[in-house]
């Protein structure tokens, strides 16, 4: 359960503008504990992991080619027991938009798993968190040493880029697709900058707003960015971009600001990977600036928006709400 009181379901249905299967469970803490909408969300999670996962497995080079030491050392980390939260998501936008999931997406998704995870890599080093488990599993750096998880990371970025190139799309929708996540994961709003911003801000106290900007660049692009790609790879018009980018937004910064909470409410155990560090290390955050229970009330205040914007969409659109929920009441 969420450390906070539990709003009634009357006072829930009121808070968030989201149908549901289930009309007891309408809002965040209480609605993923439907087992109708838990049961969905689990399905839609391990089929959109077996899709990537098997992509991925195609499109890396095998641990047996040479050089083996990169490959491996990229293989370790990509195949560590990711959710792969960003290419589902991506996935669903485009199933919303086009009514199926379009031939090919798959490659799509992979490109962003390899984009994400390079990001782990070198999150994970030394010079920055200086953490030694990622996934349950010893990082990159640990295992291979700091050099090859270096290099690990760089190669999964260029594949990524060598895979978009070769998407089974137009040549403008790959043009887009290229450009919004290069924007998504650069240093103009993008992912590096939100990095770059957040080891700035340690041992600092940033306002509300700085720390915004933080979460939004440094996660929230990147989770923007997948659904706005997939939306794109499924012909969505301007406008339905448009949504799935206010969605995006709106959800990629709750997911970071759950992200916070749980460094400081979870185990290492539970969460994969080593707690406490950003209290450890000083770091900008909600749990920090506003305390876990006013964060967790922004994080269902941010899905609830998102939710909304995805009103015009129908019942098409139910699937990225409940994820939208699931990422907001995850353990890990």
């Amino acid at each position: 359960m969420r450390p906070r009181a539990v709003q009634s379901a009357t006072s829930r249905v009121a808070a968030c503008s989201c149908y549901t299967h289930c009309s007891i469970y309408t809002h965040c803490s209480i609605y993923i504990h439907c087992p109708m909408v838990q049961e969905k969300i689990n399905e839609v999670l391990e089929s959109g992991q077996r899709s990537v996962d098997q992509a991925l497995e195609r499109l890396l080079p095998a641990a047996s080619q040479p050089p083996e030491s990169i490959h491996q050392a990229m293989r370790h980390s990509v195949f560590a027991g990711g959710k792969r939260l960003r290419p589902t998501l991506c996935l669903e936008a485009a199933r919303m938009v086009s009514g199926a999931v379009p031939a090919g997406i798959e490659e799509l998704g992979s490109a962003l798993e390899m984009l994400h995870t390079y990001s782990l890599i070198h999150d994970d080093l030394p010079a920055l968190d200086n953490d030694d488990l990622r996934r349950g599993r010893p990082t990159c750096h640990v295992v291979f040493g700091e050099a090859t998880a270096i290099l690990a990371g760089d190669a999964l970025q260029t594949t990524a880029y060598e895979v978009l190139a070769k998407l089974r799309c137009s040549a403008e929708a790959r043009v887009q697709i290229i450009a919004e996540i290069a924007h998504g994961t650069g240093t103009v709003e993008g992912m590096i900058g939100g990095q770059v911003m957040d080891l700035e801000a340690e041992r600092t106290r940033p306002d509300g707003k700085q720390l915004e900007l933080i979460h939004r660049y440094k996660t929230g692009a990147l989770i923007t960015a997948s659904l706005v790609t997939g939306g794109i790879y499924g012909n969505g018009g301007r406008a339905e971009i448009q949504r799935l980018r206010d969605f995006g937004r709106a959800v990629g910064l709750a997911f970071q600001i759950v992200d916070d909470v749980l460094d400081v409410t979870q185990s290492s155990e539970q969460l994969g990977k080593t707690a406490g560090k950003d209290t450890a290390t000083e770091k900008a955050t909600y749990p920090a600036l506003f305390g876990v229970d006013a964060s967790l009330q922004q994080a269902d205040t941010l899905v609830a928006a998102g939710c909304s914007a995805l009103d015009s969409f129908g019942p098409r659109a139910q699937t990225l709400k409940d994820l939208a929920h699931f990422l907001v009441e995850r353990k890990k």
